[in-house]
């Protein structure tokens, strides 16, 4: 028997009969090299099955296999070739009989579970009932029509192309056959919007480098679709053309629907225009119905709900040049315009489609008075951005370029030569090489000196506190303090940040250009960059952060007692699990204790494993293995909604939030153990952060539509997961604080009281 596979795990499995043909590239070509159970013993001197063996003291970081730390490959292999097992190697050294010395003596002894446990996870288990026989797996023809329709659900446009499912087997729908480009006034197609009170219509835009502007783009034309007569007309948006605009956007009686209208709620207000009447948005809704098919464009939503042809459009667009606002555009080519009246129309049928998916799934609450309000609230956030102190940013960087020279020659020193401190090769060669620090894992361009590897490393050398802390410094110095300059606008002396909605699988709002939910926490010259972040004179931010809500959500979704009482009393959560997991008193639990209780807490949430867990404490994997299981005991209604939920989720294919926020996991399914584990920890935690996200949503929506109610000139500049700021009037900040209290309290009603801690100071760092 010959197995054809591209994994060397296999060699285990040779013998006098079963022969293992891997393949290898030589000379720049991919070759077969065979291997039996003679050839293996004659490369490595062992048996097959002793190659598991070295695979438990090795590991192997592609599969998770921690093996032992500073053992590498000729190490474990000469182990294996002088004591014939990892059994018998514990064996002699507990006799004292192995004749290890220093260090490698050390590791291998504080490691024998983790040696047994990585032979047992490289081990092959030869021993699955497998019901399937040979005839079940011979190779049929597919049925391209439905592998299509699931390639196209899965946004698997690769392999479209590499199996020719865009041929001629299946016949695709001519876009000129679904709609008609006609010629229309511009005042004719005005009247028309505003005796149906609705508009479908798709943007073109053109670039705009205007520094000033927070959007680098302007509206230079609008296709309008007519869903009764099925006809689109393209009209160009010239500079006289701005009052067409207001008059479109501005009344609210016409309801809107399109794509991407946050993008089109900015490029409006940057001409003074405010956008009302929004209604519809596919990208939205297309990502409520799928949310790993995040930040969805115009094409990938036709190719995914449309049988539509767009090659007759894929041509790259030539660049236009640059003009000032609203000059006069020359007219667009036919093309151009029948490409344009095709996306109006796609909205259009979109739109049919996901509303009819969103009742379905009994998800229109969660679009219409959720996320589509959420809109605007991200928008105005975007428009209001955070003022950046640029003095101050500028003092911090020369601070930091500073203690950087500083440790620069520090390192020097104590490796005894200059060497390039960010060129992984050159680390690597100091570290390994000449000072013989332990290997802890090799890539294919050398050694590895990524965090994980130096954390390890930490007790051998006091170069590797600096090497880490060098680290930090650079990456301060050149994402958030060069990297933050470069947003800055020129006119409103802010950072405008993008805050988006359909990128996050688990309903998040995210931030980018540049990420502000991003900066750093955890240590405190990290921390320092919130300090240049600061309100206009006469105004102060008003920060307000829920207190545990993933806990809360969590407490309410799992109906647990003993959670439920806590959060009711209001007691310390964490000291409560404490007080349970270790079985001490309340009143007697340490701040260790409570340390280690917080992180199986949110462990849970984010379904943590006891690997996971024990690498964050710094604990045996048993020990924390212990710690969940007593955990799960005490709580016993978190462990039957953990297991319940895993169940419900394997047979429906989805979990939900509490506002029917669905996530799909085929994970689940999968034949591979670490894959469906993942799907697991997807299954538990999505509900926990999806609820949650959408109460941060609902909030939000509330303290907005307050602001805008009592006619206040305070606004929200900042939302970073379960927190929010506003930038408010110093006369203004008691009734904020109501706001924004009674708002993110009263979001929804759980089982638990929700808990709005609010601060006010004078910069970002200060809040809380």
């Amino acid at each position: 028997m010959t197995i054809l596979s591209g994994d060397r795990d296999t060699f285990q499995l040779a013998t006098d009969k079963i022969t293992i043909r891997i393949p290898h590239t030589k000379g720049g070509k991919t070759e077969t090299e065979e291997y039996n159970r003679e050839k293996i013993r004659e490369k490595y001197g062992l048996e097959p099955q002793q190659l598991i063996d070295v695979k438990g003291l090795q590991g192997d970081t592609s599969d998770n296999i921690p093996g032992v730390p500073g053992v590498g490959e000729k190490t474990a292999l000469a182990f294996i070739q002088k004591f014939g097992s990892i059994e018998n190697l514990y064996e002699k050294v507990e006799k004292g009989e192995a004749e290890l010395k220093g260090k490698q003596k050390e590791n291998i002894e504080n490691n024998k579970e983790l040696a047994f446990l990585s032979k047992e996870l490289g081990t092959i288990n030869l021993s699955v009932p497998i019901s399937d026989t040979l005839e079940d797996f011979k190779v049929e023809e597919w049925d391209k029509p439905k592998v299509l329709e699931l390639f196209r659900e899965l946004n698997f446009n690769r392999y479209m192309e590499r199996f020719s499912l865009r041929g001629e087997d299946i016949k695709k729908e001519n876009p000129k056959d679904l709609y008609k480009m006609v010629d229309k006034s511009k005042q004719e197609v005005i009247e028309l919007i505003k005796e149906q009170k609705r508009v479908i219509f798709y943007v073109n835009t053109v670039e705009d480098k205007n520094p000033e502007k927070i959007i680098k783009e302007r509206i230079v034309g609008l296709t309008i679709f007519n869903e009764m007569t099925q006809e689109a007309v393209y009209i160009a948006i010239n500079k006289e053309d701005k009052k067409i605009l207001q008059t479109i956007f501005e009344d609210e009686t016409i309801k809107k629907t399109s794509i991407d209208l946050t993008k089109l709620y900015l490029l409006l207000k940057q001409e003074g225009i405010d956008f009302k009447g929004m209604d519809y948005d596919i990208a939205i809704s297309s990502y409520i119905l799928n949310p790993t098919n995040n930040k969805p464009s115009m094409e990938k939503l036709i190719e995914q709900y449309l049988n539509i042809d767009l090659q007759e459009w894929e041509e790259e667009e030539p660049k236009q040049q640059q003009m000032n606002l609203f000059d006069t555009v020359p007219e667009e080519k036919s093309g151009k315009q029948e490409k344009y009246g095709l996306y109006s129309y796609a909205i259009s049928k979109i739109r049919e489609i996901t509303s009819k998916q969103l009742e379905e799934t009994g998800a229109q609450s969660l679009f219409y008075e959720i996320e589509m309000p959420t809109i605007e609230v991200l928008s105005n956030m975007q428009w209001n951005g955070m003022y950046v102190d640029q003095k101050e940013l500028e003092q911090f960087g020369k601070e930091l370029t500073e203690k950087l020279e500083t440790l620069t020659k520090i390192i020097y020193e104590m490796a005894g030569q200059e060497f390039n401190i960010n060129s992984p090769k050159q680390l690597g060669e100091v570290l390994f090489e000449k000072m013989k620090l332990p290997i802890i894992k090799k890539t294919k361009s050398g050694y590895s000196t990524d965090v994980d590897v130096l954390e390890k490393l930490k007790r051998e050398d006091p170069i590797i506190e600096q090497i880490l802390e060098y680290r930090q410094l650079m990456k301060l110095n050149s994402t958030y303090v060069e990297g933050l300059k470069q947003y800055i606008n020129p006119k409103t002396k802010r950072i405008h940040s993008f805050f988006h909605q359909t990128i996050t699988a688990t309903g998040r709002i995210s931030s980018t250009e540049p990420n502000l939910q991003n900066i750093p926490t955890r240590f405190e010259l990290g921390k320092r960059v919130r300090k240049v972040f600061k309100p206009e004179e006469g105004k102060i931010y008003i920060d307000s952060d829920y207190s545990q809500i993933e806990l809360r959500v969590l407490a309410h979704i799992s109906q647990d007692n003993n959670m439920i009482q806590a959060f009711k009393e209001g007691q310390d959560i964490h000291k409560q699990a404490a007080s349970k997991v270790f079985k001490t008193p309340i009143e007697e639990v340490t701040k260790e204790q409570r340390s280690d209780a917080k992180a199986v807490n949110f462990g849970i949430v984010y379904g943590i494993s006891d690997f996971g867990l024990a690498e964050q404490l710094g604990i045996l994997r048993k020990k924390a293995k212990e710690y969940i299981t007593e955990y799960l005991e005490q709580y016993a209604g978190i462990k039957a909604f953990m297991e319940g939920i895993t169940e419900k989720a394997t047979e429906e294919g989805f979990v939900e939030t509490l506002f029917h926020r669905r996530r799909y996991i085929p994970e689940l399914k999968s034949s591979n153990y670490n894959v469906r584990q993942f799907g697991a920890r997807v299954a538990m935690n999505t509900p926990i952060q999806g609820t949650a996200a959408d109460i941060m949503k609902i909030a939000m929506i509330k303290v907005y539509q307050e602001i805008q109610k009592r006619g206040l000139h305070s606004k929200i500049v900042l939302q970073v997961h379960d927190e929010m700021m506003i930038e408010a009037l110093e006369e203004e900040k008691e009734e904020i604080r109501e706001i924004m209290k009674q708002s993110m309290e009263s979001a929804i009603a759980l089982q638990v009281p929700l808990i709005a801690e609010i601060s006010e100071a004078k910069n970002w760092y200060d809040c809380k």
